[in-house]
C-alpha cells in the first residue's frame, strides 16, 4: 500500500500505517547551463535597413565583431545600439559567439558573415526585400538546420519609405523562394497593426522557450505589433506561445515557434520587445526590454538559445546541420523492471520491496524512508540528440512521511542535470516531505536546453535525524521529438 509513514527498516513488521497528507510545495531552481564548449554562433543582420527611421536594431556600431566596441561588456551600453541589451546578455553567458551582416545574405560563401558559419540568423525588422538569391541561402540554412528569428513590425512600418514593410518582407520571403513556397513554416503574418497589449504565454512547464535557464516567460509587449495566423495543417510543428489578450489556437499568435527540415524558426509580432530605449543618438526608442508588465528578455534569450540548439554545427556545409531527429523515449530501464539495469543508484534503492507500491509493473525506486539521517542517490546518463527540438522529461513520484510540520522542509529530494564532470548545471525540482500525499503525482520537465549533450539525471533523497519520508519514484521517462 502506499503512504506508510514509520522508518523503512521497520516497515516489514509494521501491520498498519498512516500517511501525512500535506499541502504540496515545490521549489524550483532555475540555472544556467555551463558555457559551451563551441560557443552558439549568433548573426544578427543589418543589411536590410534595420536602422532606418528611428529604428537602431544592431547589438553595436562595431561591425562585424562587436567586441571590438567592447571586449567584455557588463553592461548594455557598453555596446551601443537598441539591441546591445540582448547582445550583452549572451555574451556575459559565455555560451554566444556574435556577428553582425552589414551586406547581403549568402550560404555557402566564403565571407565571414556567410551564413555557413552560423548557428542562427536573426531578421529584427527588416525593411528591404530579400534578394532571390537571399531568399534561397536563408531557406537551405534554415532547411540544413539553422535556427531564423523573424521579428516583425505593424503593417505600415516602413522605415525607409521604400513601399515595404516587415509584415510584407517576411512573409515574401516564406511564399515566394526557391526552397519551399508552400507554408513552409506553418503560418502567416497577419496586416495588422495592434497598438498596444500584453499578450500572455500559454501553460506548457516543458516548453524551453516558455520556461528557458533564463527565466520564465510570462507576457510579452505590443507598443504597435501584428501576429501570426497559425496553419498546422501546413506545419504540424507550429505552435503559439503567446497569444494577443481574448484570442487562441490558430489566431492571434504574438510569438510562435515552428522547424523547417532540421531547422527550427521562431517569430515575434513586434521589435518593440527587444528595443532597450538605448542606441545611436537622434533615434527615438522605446525600452520594451526592460517593461515590467512583461518578461521580454526572457523570452528573447530562451527563444536564442533554443534556435541555437537545433543542430550540433548549425546550418554548415558540412552537413552536420542536417541531422534529423527521431522520436523516441531515451532512458534505460525506465520502468525499473530490469532491477538496477542501466541506473546507478545506492544500496537498495531499486526493489520490488511490498512495502511501498510500484505504480506499474513490480519494480520501482525508493529514495530514503530510514528515519535517521541518510542519503540517498539514483543516477542516470543520456545524450539529448542535437536535432530534437523537444525533449520531456518525466516521472511519477510519491512521497510519504511521518513529519507533521506544515512548513518545514526536513526531509528533500533534489532533481538535478550534471555535466560528465560531475558538475551540476541545473537542479529542476527540490520536493520534501511537505510534499507528501497518497498516490503517485507525475512531474515533467524540458531538458531540451541540452540537446547536443550528454548529461547525468540525478536525483538525490536526503533525511534528517528522525522521522522517515520515502521517496518514491517510478515510470520514468525523456521523451525526444
Amino acid at each position: 500500500m502506499l503512504g506508510l509513514s514509520v522508518p523503512r527498516h521497520r516497515l516489514g513488521a509494521v501491520l498498519a500505517g498512516f500517511s501525512l497528507v500535506a499541502a504540496g510545495v515545490v521549489v524550483q531552481v532555475t540555472a544556467t547551463p555551463a558555457a559551451a564548449a563551441t560557443p552558439h554562433r549568433i548573426l544578427f543582420d543589418n543589411a536590410h535597413a534595420e536602422t532606418a527611421g528611428n529604428a537602431d536594431w544592431i547589438v553595436s556600431t562595431s561591425q562585424p565583431d562587436p567586441l571590438g566596441q567592447d571586449s567584455s561588456p557588463s553592461a548594455e551600453t557598453d555596446w551601443t545600439g537598441a539591441l546591445s541589451s540582448w547582445g550583452v546578455a549572451l555574451q556575459k553567458t559565455g555560451d554566444y559567439s556574435l556577428k553582425t551582416a552589414s551586406s547581403a545574405l549568402t550560404y555557402g560563401g566564403s565571407s565571414a558573415t556567410d551564413l555557413s558559419n552560423f548557428d542562427t540568423l536573426v531578421l529584427p525588422e527588416p525593411n528591404t526585400l530579400f534578394t532571390t538569391a537571399e531568399k534561397t541561402a536563408i531557406m537551405t540554412f534554415v532547411k540544413n538546420g539553422g535556427g531564423l528569428f523573424m521579428i516583425s513590425d505593424h503593417t505600415g512600418a516602413d522605415r525607409n519609405n521604400d513601399g515595404e514593410d516587415a509584415v510584407e518582407i517576411l512573409n515574401d520571403l516564406m511564399t515566394n523562394n526557391s526552397v519551399d513556397s508552400t507554408d513552409p513554416f506553418g503560418f502567416s503574418i497577419d496586416s495588422l497593426s495592434i497598438s498596444s497589449d500584453y499578450p500572455s504565454a500559454i501553460s506548457d512547464s516543458s516548453n524551453p522557450v516558455l520556461h528557458g535557464s533564463f527565466g520564465t516567460v510570462t507576457k510579452s509587449l505590443i507598443a504597435s505589433g501584428t501576429t501570426a495566423t497559425l496553419k498546422p495543417a501546413d506545419n504540424s510543428a507550429v505552435k503559439g506561445l503567446l497569444y494577443r489578450t481574448g484570442y487562441s489556437g490558430n489566431t492571434g499568435a504574438f510569438f510562435a515557434t515552428s522547424s523547417f527540415g532540421s531547422g527550427r524558426v521562431a517569430f515575434w509580432g513586434d521589435s518593440s520587445p527587444i528595443d532597450d530605449g538605448t542606441g545611436q543618438s537622434g533615434n527615438t526608442l522605446y525600452d520594451g526590454w526592460n517593461d515590467s508588465g512583461a518578461t521580454n528578455a526572457a523570452l528573447a534569450l530562451n527563444a536564442t538559445q533554443w534556435l541555437a540548439g537545433g543542430s550540433s554545427s548549425g546550418g554548415g556545409d558540412d552537413g552536420g546541420g542536417g541531422s534529423t531527429c527521431t522520436s523516441a523515449q531515451l532512458l534505460g530501464n525506465n520502468g525499473f523492471e530490469s532491477g538496477s539495469s542501466t541506473w546507478s543508484s545506492t544500496s537498495s534503492v531499486i526493489t520490488n520491496s511490498t512495502d511501498e507500491s510500484a505504480r506499474t509493473g513490480s519494480y520501482y525506486a525508493w529514495l530514503a524512508g530510514y528515519g535517521s539521517a541518510h542519503t540517498d542517490t539514483l543516477s542516470q546518463s543520456v545524450t539529448v540528440p542535437a536535432a530534437c527540438t523537444t525533449a520531456a522529461l518525466s516521472f511519477y513520484l510519491h512521497v510519504d512521511t511521518a513529519e507533521t510540520s506544515t512548513s518545514t522542509a526536513y526531509d528533500t529530494l533534489k532533481v538535478q542535470v550534471l555535466n560528465s564532470s560531475g558538475t551540476v548545471l541545473s537542479t529542476l525540482a527540490t520536493y520534501s516531505n511537505l510534499n507528501a500525499a497518497s498516490g503517485y503525482t507525475q512531474r515533467s520537465f524540458s531538458l531540451a536546453g541540452y540537446a547536443g549533450q550528454t548529461v547525468t539525471l540525478k536525483f538525490t533523497g536526503t533525511e534528517g535525524s528522525t522521522l522517515q519520508t520515502s521517496f518514491v519514484i517510478d515510470d520514468t521517462a525523456l521523451n525526444v521529438s
